[in-house]
């Protein structure tokens, strides 16, 4: 790819007070209340970690108004935005309707939508109990935060997608297609009943969109979830997707090593983070946009006072030792890669911008102030 390359940051939306959460933890509860309880569970782990910005609301459009200003001036173009609609409607719209759209700039920055179709977990915090299920079978706000949809809640979820985001100037078109992306391919083949319904599914989506007047539409899916991706079974993942009827993929996060617990250094997170560019894109027949990770820490999801054990999400692998210097260095391969001939992607997109409580993102905070936002700019900024 020549020229500036479109960098996109992946926005997670928890830092607001949602109905849904105000049944779950009480009136006025966000995700920040997990962060300030955050704390180092063995020698050398970095908790708690604190926002230079302080814990803000993101539904206030003065606070997204500092957030897209400070995107823009450090080399991000827009961010892909995390979505959430449940059988019975949405979750965590706030900052999404009134912050970024209240937001005085917010023409000047792009956006597009991924759809988190998978099941709300009991992360805020969770008990190692891994008692999910039971909380689900007893709450009733619980029962309805799943990711098994039935069309009718796709079809709602999707028009008001259309009616409300994509006639926008800033929201994010590839070929002139309106870029929409579902996270988990696998749990809606689970939902619909398989390839046939996933297929009726999407081609209405599209007809839906055309009779708008919006154009076409450009589907993609987080790819990590088709059938045949473990395996490297080219066959099997390319057929689903082209059956399924998608345009494309994108990548969110960088896998862990597996074989590490407590800790994992970023450096060896990097380097199996960097074979993704090349593996991923080989494996798929259509345009694959690679990612690059800060870190991955989930520790701050769990019940703070309980033994950090590996009993699974979110007791994960904590990668130590990321720093803005060894950060931008992943930059700079994704860059290369992004500049050569094996790219088939259209932007390169980043890991994430503000998902503290799973280690990954690049608002300032008070350890690293602005670092990680200053090594964007110095490898995508410059151009």
């Amino acid at each position: 790819m020549k020229g500036k390359i479109p960098v996109l940051a992946w926005y997670f939306p928890n830092w607001h007070p949602d109905p849904r959460n105000d049944e779950l933890h009480g009136k006025g509860w966000t995700e920040w209340e997990v962060v300030k309880c955050a704390r180092a569970r063995f020698e050398g782990h970095e908790q708690p970690n604190v926002p230079l910005w302080g814990y803000e609301d993101e539904s206030d459009p003065a606070v997204m108004e500092k957030k897209i200003d400070a995107a823009l001036a450090h080399g991000i173009d827009g961010f892909l935005w995390d979505i959430y609609w449940f059988e019975d409607g949405p979750y965590r719209f706030g900052a999404l309707d009134r912050g970024f759209f209240g937001a005085k700039n917010n023409a000047k920055c792009k956006i597009a939508l991924m759809w988190c179709n998978h099941d709300h977990g009991y992360s805020h915090p969770a008990s190692r109990l891994s008692a999910k299920d039971a909380l689900r079978a007893e709450n009733p706000t619980l029962r309805t935060m799943v990711g098994n949809l039935s069309p009718q809640a796709i079809y709602n979820g999707t028009e008001y997608y259309i009616q409300q985001y994509f006639w926008r100037e800033n929201y994010l078109r590839i070929d002139g297609k309106i870029y929409f992306v579902f996270w988990d391919l696998n749990m809606l083949l689970t939902s619909l009943g398989g390839v046939q319904g996933v297929r009726l599914v999407m081609d209405d989506f599209r007809r839906r969109v055309r009779e708008a007047g919006l154009g076409e539409l450009y589907l993609a899916t987080e790819h990590t979830h088709i059938k045949g991706y473990g395996e490297g079974d080219r066959a099997k993942f390319n057929d689903t997707l082209r059956a399924c009827g998608f345009d494309g993929c994108v990548r969110y996060g960088w896998p862990l090593r597996g074989d590490m617990f407590p800790a994992e250094p970023y450096e060896l997170f990097v380097e199996e983070g960097l074979k993704t560019f090349q593996r991923d894109t080989s494996l798929c027949d259509l345009p694959m946009n690679i990612t690059v990770s800060s870190g991955w820490d989930s520790s701050p999801r769990t019940v703070q006072s309980e033994v950090y054990e590996p009993v699974g999400y979110p007791w994960s692998t904590v990668v130590t030792g990321s720093t803005p210097e060894k950060y931008e260095k992943a930059l700079r391969a994704a860059k290369e890669f992004a500049q050569s001939d094996a790219f088939t992607g259209h932007f390169v997109t980043l890991t994430t911008w503000n998902e503290w409580t799973e280690g990954n993102y690049l608002e300032p905070s008070e350890r690293y102030g602005y670092g990680y936002l200053e090594a964007v700019k110095r490898v995508f900024g410059q151009e």
